[in-house]
Parts: C-alpha cells; sequence; structure tokens
C-alpha cells in the first residue's frame, strides 16, 4: 500500500455512508485503498472483485487485518452478477466501481501500461488472457487501427498514426512501449510547448482497446442497481470522457421510464479539489457519479 492514494476517497466515503454498516461491494479493488477505508469507516462485509491477479494479491495483503470480514474474487466487474449467485448474496448495502488504471498497473514494471519505461507492449489488466496490444498491432488492419485510436483515443490524427505504425511494422514488430511510442511522435505534426506527450491518447485508445474497458460498462451498472437495497448506493469514478458519458446517460436512463430504478445524486459529477490533485497529479481527471436505489 505504500504511496497508494484513493482517488476522491473522501467523496466516496460521503457518498456511499458505510458508518450504516452491511455488505459493500468494491468492483474493481485494485490495491485496496477504498476498499480499506470503506470497511474502517464501518461497512460491516466487503466483497471485492479485479480482473487483474496482481492486484487480488496485493488487496489480499493490504485487507488481511479484516479477516473474515473481507473476499476477495478474481473476476472482471461485468461478471458482478456471476460472483454475487456464486457468493449467494440476493442485495447489497452499497458498491463501488474505480474504472481508472491503478498505480500498480501503471508503475509496475513490465505491465506496458506507460511509456516512461521501454518494456514489453502487454496493457493487459488480467495477465492471465487474451492478446496483448503488441499482438493486437500486428495483426489489425490499417483503417480498423485508426478507427480504434480515433474513437477510443480522440485522437485527430489517428489516420497518421495507423499508418506510420503499419509502415513501421513491416521492417520489425512493434513490441515495446518505447518503439511505439517513438513511431506515435513522429506521426504527429511537432507543435511547440505541447501540454502532453504526442503519444498519450494513443497509449489511452490501445488501452481501453486491449482492455475492452467500454464494452459491457452499461450492463454492469443496470446489474449493480438492481442489486443494491432500497437506499443503497452506486458510486463509480470515470478518468476519461468516454467512460464519463457511458455512466451519466446510464444513470439517466435508469432514472426515467416506467421502471425508474434510481435517483440521481449528482447532477454534476464530483472532481477532485487543488489540494488532492497537488498531491496526486494522477487524481486530476477524475469524476465521481453516485446513483440511490428507489424503494
Amino acid at each position: 500500500m505504500s504511496g497508494h492514494i484513493p482517488v476522491l476517497c473522501a467523496e466516496t466515503l460521503q457518498q456511499l455512508q458505510p458508518q450504516r454498516g452491511g455488505l459493500f461491494v468494491d468492483c474493481t479493488v485494485g490495491l485496496g485503498g477504498h476498499s480499506r477505508a470503506l470497511l474502517e469507516a464501518g461497512a460491516t462485509r466487503l466483497l471485492g472483485l479485479d480482473r487483474d491477479p496482481q492486484a487480488i494479491a496485493h488487496a489480499r495483503e493490504a485487507l488481511a487485518p479484516f479477516g473474515d470480514r473481507v473476499t476477495l474474487v478474481h473476476s472482471d466487474y461485468r461478471q458482478l452478477e456471476d460472483v454475487l449467485q456464486a457468493q449467494g448474496i440476493e442485495t447489497i448495502d452499497g458498491a463501488l466501481a474505480d474504472l481508472g488504471v491503478s498505480s500498480m498497473q501503471f508503475d509496475a514494471p513490465g505491465r506496458g501500461f506507460s511509456f516512461m519505461r521501454d518494456e514489453p507492449l502487454d496493457m493487459r489488466m488480467d495477465t492471465s488472457r487474451g492478446e496483448t496490444a503488441a499482438d493486437l498491432i500486428a495483426r489489425t488492419p490499417e483503417g480498423e487501427l485508426a478507427d480504434v485510436i480515433f474513437q477510443f483515443g480522440e485522437e485527430r490524427f489517428s489516420r497518421r498514426i495507423a499508418r506510420r505504425i503499419v509502415e513501421e511494422r513491416r521492417e520489425q514488430p512493434i513490441d515495446t512501449t518505447g518503439r511505439l511510442a517513438a513511431i506515435v511522435r513522429r506521426a504527429i505534426p511537432y507543435r511547440g510547448h505541447q501540454r502532453i506527450d504526442p503519444a498519450t491518447r494513443t497509449f489511452q485508445a490501445l488501452r481501453i482497446w486491449v482492455n475492452r474497458e467500454l464494452e459491457g460498462l452499461d450492463s454492469f451498472l443496470a446489474t449493480a442497481v438492481r442489486r443494491l437495497r432500497a437506499g443503497a448506493r452506486l458510486a463509480v469514478i470515470t478518468f476519461h470522457s468516454l467512460e464519463d458519458r457511458i455512466v451519466k446517460h446510464t444513470f439517466r436512463a435508469l432514472a426515467q421510464g416506467e421502471e425508474r430504478l434510481i435517483t440521481v445524486l449528482t447532477k454534476k459529477p464530483i472532481v477532485p479539489g487543488l489540494d488532492e490533485v497537488e498531491a496526486n497529479p494522477r487524481a486530476r481527471s477524475a469524476k465521481l457519479r453516485v446513483a440511490e436505489r428507489l424503494a
């Protein structure tokens, strides 16, 4: 847990109200920071999920002092319904999904999420299955690659980048973060005083693509809402506009119509204060949205 700072932690506790006790589900347990805070604030039991086996191992160590109050499961949050059924759980007293890449995943060598180090181009959150970013780059046609970079990275130079990637992979495989970042930088016209590295959007796009981060997010939210008891809350933290848009629209849909399931407590998302951003720069793009289950 050294150096780990859970994002929007105080705001999340204020919204989820764990002091009332009960069973809370951390759908993306990560290093266990939010889970620990929920348990310390009064949650009776906690069920934690994560698709990353390394995260589960770290969380198990971090949350060991809470003993049998904690159950951890290696599972994608989109499998929440199956996990709850397997655990014999019908209703829950609160749920949290922090959809960002954890500090451990960014910082651990060999994971390939960051271009700050030259390492294998992996990017899988669950390293036990699926294709790596290098695998997908090696076999994907130029047009599809451009669409991925544009859609998931909102990169205006996506076609230039895709064309350069295809040209370069003919010469030798693109299998390291350093090689990919250099290719992207050469493909984008230079602009002085750039606020972010030119490779940032492409790396975000590939990470979302590799991990299918947007796929099934809306159905997961609906599942979590239906499992909440009346008065219980679901809190979702996002880190880019594509995720936040899905959460916003799904909450709106679940709050309307004949089968009105929730009331949305955050008309505008809760964002970190200046003090938190200064202490943890990775929090700067975080947005928290919260919904409460109706009777």
